[in-house]
């Protein structure tokens, strides 16, 4: 009305306030270019109305015409529609405002829709998001580091579980107290006398659910971490949680600590290895025991292997004879675990290994490769590759593609932010098991070698007695008296000190004696010659000029005889120095050497410290390279 009264009859008043109309209606839509374009479009809308309705009402008057009217409907209407828009503003599906919305700005994530967070019973914040068009959840993964920085919490505090439906859905996972940072000491076997097949509880995953090991689902396996990170106390949750199965046995290699801290479970293990020759005879025995393990299961009418191999077989369904049950000895789960495996793979045979990894999976074997650095020079790329399973601990980062594949390295999976400072903690990344679960974050129970002497000595009558006739048959084959006599060799733990033993006390040692020379007096010297000394490893009729099938079968018997000797390389040298018995030339012997090298009966061994070395395999495995 005052307006009115100065202007109404003022023209260049008119053009005045006109301008001013439009200058506040461009300024309110620069001024909302940061908000959304449906706000910045209702506030523009809102000033460029009430401001040409003031402009019309200063120069005609507030009466004048339609403008009582405008004022009272279109005034009114405008004012309900944002009280509308800020009842809208208060949805709890929408995107965060205020402060969260900030957060999301200030780390590149302006774009993110997250919905309603439901915090779980430990802590555990589980909040629903979805990306922008074009966009995926990997984009969110890279800028996790950035939100735990600006949220303060620890690294490894936020991990992103991905939608198999969408890459642009999924849920952020926030667990800013760590659930895992006290020590958990193991409980005890979760189920002994059951089966290899149920899971090995070895700890707990930071949701409070049990960190379980399926150990033949897993096919082989590696363990890695650095100094520190928690790998012996892994293998002790596991091997004494194997070793109170009914139906598995273990054989147990260990040449750097030889025994330090497993040696409480070498009595409970049916073949234990510490030097670097047995480790090689260990490996090689499991490798070329698979057509043997998968020729039983043939006989038994078994597809797989199944707890029920491990019994005797007592049932006509399972049984190599014609109808009746047959009564013959079980099989069992066979666990082959290299401890500081560098020196396994040092002497791996790796075309033998090539064959027989696809295949001993389903004649119940799993190999265990425990090593702190899985780097090319400590393993192949072709021995990685056949490991399908890892359990992972603290790495240094640059060590973390070693480990995991890329796309749990992608998942938000992150060893390195570990090290050596957080032992225990872990991933376990097991075949067939949802990503998710692979990339949450677990710990390990803490052990101790008593326990492990109370696991030896308690459940001595649940675990099978042995390996079975036919893990024996081929271990004697290749090891020879490494394993036939393995008890007789007494490997045993060093033994700590017992305070209270007293000097003057005597203490029995069982001599480690040969059977056959048990009768010797090591004082007395021997005789020049013995009988026997001068007897050749051919009679004297089948010397001379042999036939070229005689001189061959000479040449297998010597190989047969040093594999029976534990003798794992040989060369042309060796069986030059038995041409005599050969009955043939060295040129002759030569080219037989290299002829058995094509018929896969020697191996060249590429890791000889001399040339001309071959490995030698058993005559079964002839033939397989």
């Amino acid at each position: 009305g005052g307006a009115n009264l100065m202007w109404a009859d003022n023209a260049f008043a008119g053009v005045g306030l006109t301008l001013v109309s439009v200058s506040l209606t461009a300024s309110t839509w620069f001024a909302a270019k940061s908000t959304g374009p449906q706000r910045r479009l209702h506030s523009a809308i809102t000033v460029a109305a009430a401001s040409s309705w003031t402009t019309c009402a200063a120069l005609a008057g507030p009466f004048a015409g339609p403008l009582p009217d405008l004022y009272l409907m279109g005034g009114g209407a405008l004012a309900l529609s944002w009280n509308i828009r800020q009842i809208m503003r208060h949805n709890p599906d929408a995107a965060p405002a205020g402060n969260a919305a900030g957060l999301l700005d200030a780390i590149g994530l302006s774009k993110l829709k997250l919905g309603k967070a439901k915090v779980g019973e430990t802590g555990q914040v589980r909040v629903p998001f979805e990306l922008e068009k074009g966009a995926t959840s990997d984009e969110l993964t890279k800028a996790l580091p950035n939100l735990e920085s600006a949220m303060d919490v620890r690294p490894g505090g936020f991990r992103v579980e991905k939608s198999s439906d969408s890459h642009r859905h999924g849920v952020l996972v926030g667990v800013p107290v760590d659930p895992l940072a006290g020590t958990t000491w193991y409980p005890g076997p979760s189920a002994p006398g059951g089966s290899i097949t149920e899971p090995l509880v070895i700890g707990t995953y930071d949701d409070t659910l049990q960190l379980e090991m399926l150990l033949p689902q897993g096919v082989h396996w590696l363990i890695a971490g650095a100094t520190g990170s928690g790998k012996t106390e892994a293998a002790m949750d596991i091997l004494s949680e194997a070793l109170t199965r009914s139906d598995a046995v273990v054989w147990l290699s260990d040449p750097v600590k030889r025994g330090m801290d497993l040696g409480g479970l070498f009595p409970a293990c049916d073949w234990v290895a510490l030097e670097p020759d047995d480790v090689e005879s260990m490996a090689t025995a499991v490798m070329q025991a698979t057509p043997a393990r998968a020729e039983w299961l043939r006989r038994h009418a078994y597809r797989k292997w199944e707890p029920a191999c491990a019994g005797q077989q007592t049932d006509r369904a399972h049984s190599c004879q014609s109808g009746r049950a047959c009564g013959c000895a079980g099989m069992p789960f066979l666990i082959a675990w290299f401890e500081e495996a560098a020196e396994a793979f040092a002497r791996l045979d790796e075309e033998l290994f090539k064959q027989a990894a696809n295949q001993i999976r389903a004649t119940g074997a799993a190999l265990v490769f425990s090593l702190q650095r899985p780097s090319h020079d400590q393993m192949s790329t072709t021995v990685r590759a056949a490991l399908p399973s890892a359990l992972v601990f603290g790495l240094d980062e640059r060590d973390e593609t070693l480990a995991l594949s890329s796309d749990l390295l992608d998942a938000g999976a992150h060893p390195g932010q570990w090290g050596a400072g957080y032992p225990g903690y872990c991933y376990l990344a097991q075949t067939g098991m949802p990503v998710a679960r692979q990339i949450t974050p677990a710990r390990t129970f803490r052990n101790d070698p008593l326990v492990l002497d109370w696991v030896t000595v308690t459940f001595a009558d649940v675990r099978p007695p042995d390996a079975g006739e036919v893990m024996a048959a081929v271990a004697a084959g290749v090891a020879g008296q490494r394993y036939t006599d393995r008890a007789a060799l007494s490997v045993t733990a060093p033994e700590a000190v017992d305070a209270d033993y007293d000097d003057e006390e005597e203490r029995t040692v069982e001599p480690l004696v040969d059977p056959e020379d048990m009768d010797l007096d090591p004082s007395v010297d021997l005789d020049e010659s013995q009988p026997g000394d001068d007897t050749p490893l051919v009679p004297a009729d089948a010397q001379g000029d042999l036939s070229t099938e005689d001189a061959l079968a000479v040449m297998e018997q010597l190989l047969d005889h040093w594999l029976a000797e534990g003798r794992r390389t040989v060369g042309p040298k060796d069986f030059l120095a038995h041409a005599a018995a050969i009955g043939r030339k060295p040129t002759w012997i030569k080219n037989a050497v290299r002829q058995m090298r094509l018929d896969g009966r020697l191996v060249e061994d590429l890791k000889a410290k001399t040339p001309g070395q071959y490995k030698i395999r058993p005559r079964q495995m002839a033939g397989a390279v």
